[in-house]
């Protein structure tokens, strides 16, 4: 098990460290999650680009043989999205559609490349919590003493290891050696023993 996430990255930044950082730990599955600095930061990359750049990605770790677990992106607090940028950021459609947008181009992507796809978001909008109680899968003032409202609590690490674990299963998919890809909520606290969702991953391959 690999934890390959890194904080702040966009798909920009995955292709250029894919050969090191993913290809080179010679994956039979790579688990790939990105889009949110894409969609959400100063390395804001319209969505066509996005879509060239993740196709691109895929197309790179497919071409090793690796089985690809594409994951779409979580949902987010907006209020608190509004601290971070302007709402003119998100132009007319706003964060929501903004998501909404790219999550379905996701969703194509992975159907037109075969890839096995799995649906976080909804995992996390109908059972996370997503808000502001103690109980939310992302974090917020209450159960972080943070005003984040992108990146998951434990819980949601949990609930992600569990959904990818699942999905493993479900459609056979190999698992002797695993790149989890991203950034940084892929990454977690950096750890493959600790708590990140590679690191549960792992616990729950382990049998």
């Amino acid at each position: 098990m690999f934890n390959a996430g890194v904080g702040g990255n966009n798909t920009v930044d995955l292709l250029r460290r894919i050969d090191k950082d993913c290809i080179g730990k010679k994956p039979d599955l790579t688990v790939l999650m990105i889009g949110t600095n894409d969609m959400n930061s100063v390395k804001y990359i319209p969505l066509e680009q996005y879509k060239r750049n993740l196709s691109r990605i895929i197309d790179s770790i497919l071409h090793v043989h690796s089985k690809v677990l594409l994951m779409n992106v979580l949902p987010m607090y907006p209020p608190y999205l509004f601290t971070r940028h302007p709402k003119a950021f998100y132009g007319e459609e706003g964060p929501e559609g903004r998501l909404a947008e790219m999550n379905a181009a996701i969703r194509d992507i992975a159907q037109k490349k075969a890839v096995t796809f799995l649906d976080i978001h909804h995992v996390f909008e109908k059972i996370g919590d997503v808000g502001l109680d103690q109980s939310s899968y992302i974090r917020n003032e209450i159960n972080s003493h943070m005003t984040d409202g992108i990146h998951p609590t434990p819980d949601g690490y949990r609930a992600i290891a569990v959904a990818v674990y699942e999905c493993i299963k479900s459609n056979h998919l190999p698992h002797e050696r695993v790149v989890c890809f991203g950034d940084s909520i892929t990454k977690g606290d950096g750890t493959i023993d600790g708590k990140s969702y590679p690191a549960y991953l792992k616990r729950l391959l382990q049998n």
